[in-house]
């Protein structure tokens, strides 16, 4: 089954995010646990957590319908001994919170090396710090999502994600979303059935399915390659209707969050009845 929804609000406390997804008609959201513009936030209080697990019972919202995303200040990869300090120790607590709300992942931008380190030392970096927080953690996924490759920008390629993978202890609490705009930005070529089948096919040999945690549905307002990351609404962008016509028809991009971060959000409650549309 195909659950679509998007990156919805969590103003007024996270008990308020499955509610505002189902009232766009989502099967899926993605929120912050926190304020993401923020390094510290004040913990979850007993009523959020109750509220949360409360209210995704009642609108059944399982944990795979759900794709948390940390806050974007958190640099895994940094090459800065305090930058590195801080964010290994936000994106615990990030991982702590989907603990205590009951989730089963957590996704995130895997790092930057800032032109100070080489590519493999920052990637090793980052795996270094998932491995961190998957030993003060448990239950939780971390989610690595690939990116455009804008400035210096790791996940751009699938052999980044593949190389985290390899180098974190447990493979069971690891895995990835692709999203579709950093994907076609970053050079591969989703907009044509001939491209989808030849990228997916590269993803399944470098990556492997079983890692696919959730997708983010964006379309892009840059060229194929331009390695710049802008979103753009469905249907207004440059990768065209279908590739989103190949996943909602497409088996293997089942049963997990299938996540909107398209600009304009009075336009999601029609983007999601326009995907679910597609399905044949």
């Amino acid at each position: 089954m195909k659950y679509i929804g998007a990156h919805i609000s969590a103003s007024g406390g996270v008990e308020n995010a499955p509610l505002n997804a189902h009232e766009i008609g989502a099967k899926a959201f993605a929120f912050f646990t926190k304020n993401q513009r923020q390094w510290v936030a004040p913990p979850l209080s007993k009523k959020n957590i109750e509220e949360f697990r409360k209210r995704c019972g009642e609108l059944d919202f399982k944990p795979y319908q759900i794709l948390p995303h940390d806050s974007y200040l958190i640099n895994l990869g940094s090459p800065d001994p305090e930058g590195l300090g801080r964010s290994r120790h936000s994106f615990t607590d990030e991982m702590k919170r989907c603990e205590l709300l009951g989730l089963d992942r957590l996704n995130f931008h895997p790092g930057s090396h800032l032109g100070k380190i080489t590519e493999e030392e920052c990637l090793n970096l980052i795996a270094e710090s998932v491995n961190i927080a998957l030993e003060k953690t448990s239950g939780v996924i971390a989610v690595i999502e690939n990116t455009a490759g804008q400035g210096t920008n790791l996940g751009y390629r699938f052999e980044h994600l593949r190389h985290i993978i390899d180098k974190v202890d447990d493979k069971s609490r690891v895995g990835v979303c692709i999203d579709t705009c950093h994907a076609f930005t970053s050079g591969y070529d989703l907009s044509t059935r001939e491209g989808f089948k030849k990228v997916f096919e590269e993803f399944e040999r470098i990556v492997g399915f079983s890692y696919l945690k959730g997708m983010h549905l964006n379309e892009s307002k840059k060229a194929l390659g331009s390695r710049v990351d802008r979103h753009d609404s469905l249907g207004k962008g440059e990768l065209g209707d279908d590739v989103f016509r190949l996943i909602m028809n497409d088996p293997r991009f089942d049963d997990m969050p299938l996540i909107l971060e398209t600009p304009e959000e009075t336009l999601w409650a029609e983007e999601i009845r326009f995907l679910y549309s597609l399905q044949k």
